[in-house]
């Protein structure tokens, strides 16, 4: 039986500077509990709402990245329920029941071959935070803290167009890369992009599954309820419309409630927010759009020469993206991106340490350049690197105070090898009778100086040495 996958993504405009209808900081984490709150977000009354422009901007974006329509007028909507985090007991949210009125409707996203549709992309405000205290369930003590109440959330709405759990995974990483690359997201921030699964199977109720903490776990969660809706229909067990939530310790999903309709929500329109006129918003906003994650991955293959495999890894991240256009050259495409891909995207991993690093694009070239020129060993240049990103240096002092340039010198490199075999006696018989103990004996030379020895010339001296030897055994 085929399987229907819908998801409901969540995402957090990072970015912004306040909450959707007030001026909290949008920004409440490391914050102390309810102190980033203001009578707007904690819906006292005589409160109103102030849409924050900056959020419908970042939202269009969104919605023309992914292919969508945007209406002539955005209008919002209260969504009536009671939970414990929801303040005012309504959410402010948008509906397309009545025509459109969401920024985002009828877009589309290729994930492998196939294209998975955007029913809708709709604005609102994302309520607080329930948290649990206590060592244990006995004393579990249930709080809420406020501070996220009313931050700025996008909920992108697909068709039931996947398949599988790895359809999921790949649609949300793509996601996770396009909501970075247009500046909306900072994926990295706990609880920034959260994601809900809808799943049937072949005309079978659908099943909702919420409250998962992450992409990996969503893609597990959906795999289990394919095989728990798959044995129930083998077994004549009816599908129930149901929410259900994912167990983390058991790998299971359990049922939470009853599947509400909108019905049930009471949804009027939200008198307090004029409508807003888009114009022609959405043709100005494409006209600075970044460059699309796949036309540039096609750039980097088809102009300079890039694997597929690095072109995809660093077209991806707009922060090392843009260090690899400002610091490239005709001469050093290929070897920057080598760098950056797999060294100093280990080094700044985090949003945090990108925007703390210290690391010029201008030194980034000339550490780049100096290990094609063979001035400095591949070894040398990440000891450099991480001293760059850390310090701000520049690459040519590091190089002279820290002595990390190359040992090219045949007459040192010979002394090198020399000194090396000679602590190892047995080394000479071992490289004799089998070349991997050439392979070892480099290693140790290379150790011995500390990474900057040139490793062709290593080699040629290792056998050298070792034909020496060979010349001079006796005939047998």
């Amino acid at each position: 039986m085929k399987a229907r996958i819908g998801l409901e993504i969540h995402c957090q405009l990072t970015t912004l500077k306040t909450k959707l209808f007030c001026g909290c900081r949008a920004d409440y984490r490391k914050m102390d509990p309810n102190t980033n709150v203001c009578p707007t977000c904690l819906g006292l009354p005589g409160s109103l709402p102030r849409l924050n422009g900056a959020a419908v901007k970042t939202a269009l974006l969104i919605a023309i990245a992914l292919g969508c329509k945007s209406p002539d007028v955005l209008s919002f909507f209260r969504k009536n329920y009671f939970y414990p985090d929801l303040p005012k007991n309504y959410q402010i949210t948008q509906l397309d029941i009545y025509g459109p009125a969401c920024v985002g409707h009828d877009g589309q996203i290729k994930v492998d071959d196939r294209d998975v549709r955007i029913s809708r992309i709709q604005l609102e405000e994302d309520p607080g935070r329930i948290v649990y205290s206590g060592a244990s369930e006995k004393n579990l003590e249930t709080l809420v803290d406020y501070n996220r109440a009313g931050a700025p959330l996008v909920e992108i709405v697909t068709e039931p167009d996947m398949e599988s759990p790895r359809d999921v995974r790949i649609f949300l990483n793509l996601m996770h890369d396009m909501l970075e690359n247009i500046g909306a997201s900072d994926a990295s921030l706990e609880g920034a992009i959260r994601a809900d699964a809808n799943v049937s199977l072949e005309g079978n109720n659908k099943v909702e599954i919420k409250n998962v903490s992450s992409f990996h776990d969503l893609e597990k969660a959906v795999g289990y309820e394919i095989m728990r809706q798959t044995n129930n229909i083998e077994n004549e067990i009816e599908i129930d419309k149901e929410t259900r939530q994912w167990d983390e310790k058991r790998r299971i999903t359990v049922s939470a409630r009853s599947k509400e309709s909108d019905t049930d929500y009471r949804y009027f329109l939200e008198h307090d927010v004029p409508w807003i006129e888009i114009g022609n918003a959405c043709d100005m906003l494409r006209k600075d759009m970044p460059e699309s994650i796949a036309t540039r991955r096609q750039r980097y293959t088809a102009e300079y020469g890039i694997s597929d495999q690095v072109a995809e890894i660093l077209s991806s991240q707009q922060y090392f993206a843009r260090i690899f256009e400002s610091a490239r050259t005709d001469e050093n495409s290929r070897e920057l991106a080598n760098i950056i891909t797999t060294d100093l995207m280990g080094l700044l991993e985090t949003r945090q340490k990108q925007a703390d690093s210290k690391l010029g694009s201008a030194e980034l070239g000339r550490l780049v350049g100096a290990m094609m020129d063979k001035r400095i060993t591949r070894t040398s240049a990440k000891s450099a690197l991480q001293s760059m990103v850390r310090d701000g240096r520049s690459f040519d002092d590091i190089v002279r105070e820290s002595g990390l340039g190359t040992v090219d010198d045949e007459s040192k490199i010979t002394e090198l090898v020399g000194s090396v075999i000679d602590s190892e006696p047995g080394l000479v018989n071992q490289a004799l009778a089998s070349p991997k103990a050439v392979h070892y004996i480099m290693g140790l030379v290379m150790k011995k100086s500390s990474g900057r020895a040139d490793p062709e010339m290593v080699r040629k001296a290792i056998e050298s040495y070792l034909d020496s030897k060979r010349n001079d055994a006796p005939d047998q």
